[in-house]
């Protein structure tokens, strides 16, 4: 017990355990039957694998997330990317300004490193940049694909596709809702919904630090690299 109780976890190995946590968490909450269409739990190796992949960003799936997952499986699997895709210190960060806690130094240092950052000081405010920016890319994502989402699945559902798809896109995980294994096939001549998606994963791909560095410096010769 004197070992255990003397037991030092960093802040890297805190990043690993929180985001090991999460995937457990999900793969919990995927594999409940509610999580599914047709009420049957997927078990908890195709869940485990769902929520991993959320998590990770990869898109690689086991069953059909269109057509397994009901509502709330598929805005569990949403949750997930959007954790996976901003790091799960900067989503309880978001939680933290909300409730308007203070956010301590150990918590700190977790979120330097899950932002790659050489020092704590400016932390919260860049958390809030970065926020601020995906939320605008995605909503702007959001915004383009629903005018090529809403006449073909109407306006609830358009919306709620465009809202996954965008998040989806930014975050470079490659899940949709579209079914059947297919992607985004339907929808391989529509320029809107293909230059919508190259554009989020482009931009979610390069990140924050990126983005940012380019309209400051407005030429590629001025970047930091």
């Amino acid at each position: 017990m004197a070992a255990v109780k003397g037991l030092r976890i960093n802040s890297t190995q805190k990043l690993v355990l929180g985001y090991l946590a999460v995937i457990f968490i999900g793969a919990a909450l995927l594999s409940l039957p509610v999580a599914t269409r047709d009420g049957n739990s997927v078990g908890m190796i195709n869940a485990l694998f769902t929520s991993t992949s959320a998590v990770c960003v990869t898109g690689l799936v086991t069953v059909d997330t269109g057509t397994t997952y009901s509502l709330f499986g598929q805005i569990v699997i949403l949750l997930l990317i959007q954790t996976g895709g901003l790091g799960f210190m900067t989503i309880a960060s978001l939680a933290f300004l909300l409730v308007r806690k203070r956010i301590t130094l150990s918590e700190r240092l977790i979120i330097k490193e899950s932002l790659n950052q050489d020092r704590t000081a400016g932390l919260v405010r860049l958390v809030r940049r970065v926020l601020l920016l995906t939320f605008i890319l995605e909503g702007a994502g959001l915004i383009l694909l629903s005018t090529r989402f809403i006449p073909f699945y109407g306006v609830e559902k358009g919306l709620y596709f465009s809202l996954f798809h965008a998040v989806s896109a930014f975050c470079n995980a490659g899940f949709d809702l579209i079914g059947n294994f297919q992607s985004l096939a339907p929808f391989r001549n529509d320029a809107v919904v293909n230059f919508t998606v190259m554009g989020l994963i482009v931009l979610g791909g390069l990140g924050f630090v990126v983005i940012t560095d380019i309209w400051r410096k407005r030429s590629l010769k001025k970047l930091d690299l």
